[in-house]
């Protein structure tokens, strides 16, 4: 991140066996109960892809590769911004250690999720790898 970028928070889209990964949010109050990509701030001094990778460890306790980004930008008070990176899963059974729960969906259940609104943004985008991995199957 160069100086005068704005801070980034990076959510994981990540994706196995057609089914993309949610968590569901413990906190705020008006987002708990919700569902997100996983994912976190970035530490000054980090790649997003380190900062992504080393959130996916404390939240999930999996260990990952991060590729290119998914979507657009999203603009976060602050001058912060959320970005969305394709995650895949190397090592580890996704456990929700700062979540309530999480769960893999397809295209049908991602649609019907209470999904927190910064993420509804990708739905699209999310949408479409889905779709893509399933034709690959």
């Amino acid at each position: 991140m160069q100086s005068g970028e704005p801070r980034e928070v990076a959510a994981a889209a990540m994706v196995a066996d057609g089914r993309l990964l949610l968590a569901q949010r413990v906190a705020p109050p008006e987002l708990a109960g919700m569902w997100e990509l996983p994912g976190g701030k970035v530490e000054p001094g980090e790649t997003p892809a380190d900062g992504l990778r080393r959130e996916l460890v404390e939240e999930l306790g999996v260990r990952t590769a991060v590729g290119g980004r998914v979507g657009a930008d999203v603009p976060l008070p602050n001058g912060m911004v959320l970005r969305a990176y394709r995650v895949t899963l190397l090592d580890g059974e996704p456990t929700a250690l700062e979540h309530s729960a999480v769960r893999w969906v397809g295209p049908a259940e991602l649609t019907a999720a209470d999904l927190v609104p910064n993420d509804r943004a990708w739905l699209p985008d999310l949408l479409a790898m889905l779709s893509v991995e399933r034709a690959r199957k």
